[in-house]
């Protein structure tokens, strides 16, 4: 599936802008207007991008904390350092142990969430922005020619920003 994206100052230019669609010969379900009295970027699915680091740090919590209490455990065993005298071998390759995962942990959160703020985000930041500033998206969906063919109405309302994108196939 193939997109366009114009970014347009304010709801009288939106409404022309889909009203020059329409009367192109596009479905309304080939449209789709963002912003205030509209769909919102959660409701047309825009990637929120604390919801993506969330995932990120939800992915590998969990084996990062077991692969760090198992190379703590590991270096301890390995090196026979003596973290508490008093706990004897065991008790300080477990301490070790700990204190790998808690450094895992501590990887999940930071790591996890970096990736999650980076991964796949594409333009999501600065559309969230742009209708957080009072202005309106209008997105266009469907084929490479049913694209060109919007592109071409679309610039005749000198939106701020026009991209158009094509969705990935995935195998």
């Amino acid at each position: 599936m193939n997109y366009v994206v114009a970014v347009l100052p304010d709801r009288i230019q939106v409404e022309a802008a889909y009203s020059a669609l329409v009367e192109k010969g596009l479905l309304d379900n080939q449209i789709d207007i963002l912003g205030s009295g509209y769909k919102s970027a959660d409701e047309y699915k825009l990637i929120d991008l604390n919801q993506q680091a969330k995932k990120g740090v939800k992915g590998s919590f969990y084996w990062l904390i077991v692969f760090g209490f198992v190379a703590g455990y590991t270096f301890n065993y390995l090196t026979d350092i003596e973290i508490l005298p008093t706990v004897g071998t065991l008790g300080n390759h477990i301490i070790g142990g700990v204190l790998g995962a808690i450094a895992g942990a501590l990887g999940a959160y930071f790591v996890g969430g970096g990736i999650g703020l980076t991964k796949g985000i594409g333009d999501a930041l600065p559309y969230r922005n742009r209708l957080n500033e009072g202005k309106y998206l209008i997105i266009v969906k469907g084929t490479e020619e049913l694209i060109h063919q919007a592109t071409r109405v679309l610039r005749q309302f000198e939106p701020e920003n026009i991209q158009g994108y094509i969705e990935p196939i995935s195998a």
